[in-house]
């Protein structure tokens, strides 16, 4: 559906733990009409889904797990849901960040199977700053931003269990999946943040509101 001039409706998952209002803002910025929401039947009727976060993975899937059963309902059905920051490692199983701060192990959604580790310590932690995004897979969300940098903050990184599933890379002592995407390729994530990368950052969320538009 659309409304007005606006390419898509996109809803953003309030769970207590997102950047909603940059996210919000870069969104509007690629012609989304965006409503922050905590209501389940909002997720349900937009044409996409953003799931912020920052913070801890265990708390962010406490958070969230009011809302699991429509995030993957709704990846079921082909919808296109996008995780950002916190929000794609709370796409994959499990992360080790859980045991790490002794709280026990934290299930992920699942919707993309894997883990999420902890950078090695040869590295410094977090990992904050601009770095290179490097694309390995075709897919609408990374049209135009190969070999462009983003903005990261980060402790952890994805670690899929289908290699198949990363559609960027990025070197920060390990070389690590930046972006992953599904098979079906509607559930997607970018391990830094496309709202405060600039220029290359609005391309992602142009890529995203132009995919929820076709869906």
């Amino acid at each position: 559906m659309t409304m007005g001039q606006t390419a898509a409706e996109i809803a953003v998952l309030d769970y207590g733990l997102g950047n909603l209002r940059s996210v919000t803002r870069g969104l509007e910025r690629a012609d989304a009409a965006v409503e922050v929401t905590s209501d389940p039947d909002v997720l349900t009727t937009a044409d996409g889904i953003v799931l912020p976060g920052v913070g801890a993975f265990s708390e962010g899937m406490e958070n969230a797990g009011p809302f699991r059963e429509v995030l993957v309902e709704a990846a079921t059905s082909g919808k296109p849901l996008f995780g950002i920051c916190l929000g794609m490692q709370m796409l994959l199983s499990t992360s080790e960040e859980a045991d790490h701060a002794g709280e026990g192990k934290a299930h992920g959604l699942d919707l993309i199977p894997g883990t999420n580790l902890r950078f090695p310590d040869e590295v410094k932690i977090p990992q904050m700053g601009w770095n290179e995004i490097t694309t390995t897979r075709d897919h609408p969300l990374v049209d135009g931003v190969d070999g462009e940098y983003a903005y990261f903050v980060h402790s952890y990184y994805a670690d899929p269990a289908d290699g198949g599933t990363s559609v960027a890379t990025t070197d920060y002592g390990v070389t690590f999946p930046s972006i992953v995407a599904n098979e079906a390729g509607n559930v997607f994530g970018t391990q830094f943040h496309p709202e405060k990368s600039g220029e290359t950052g609005l391309t992602i969320l142009r890529n995203f509101v132009d995919l929820c538009a076709q869906s």
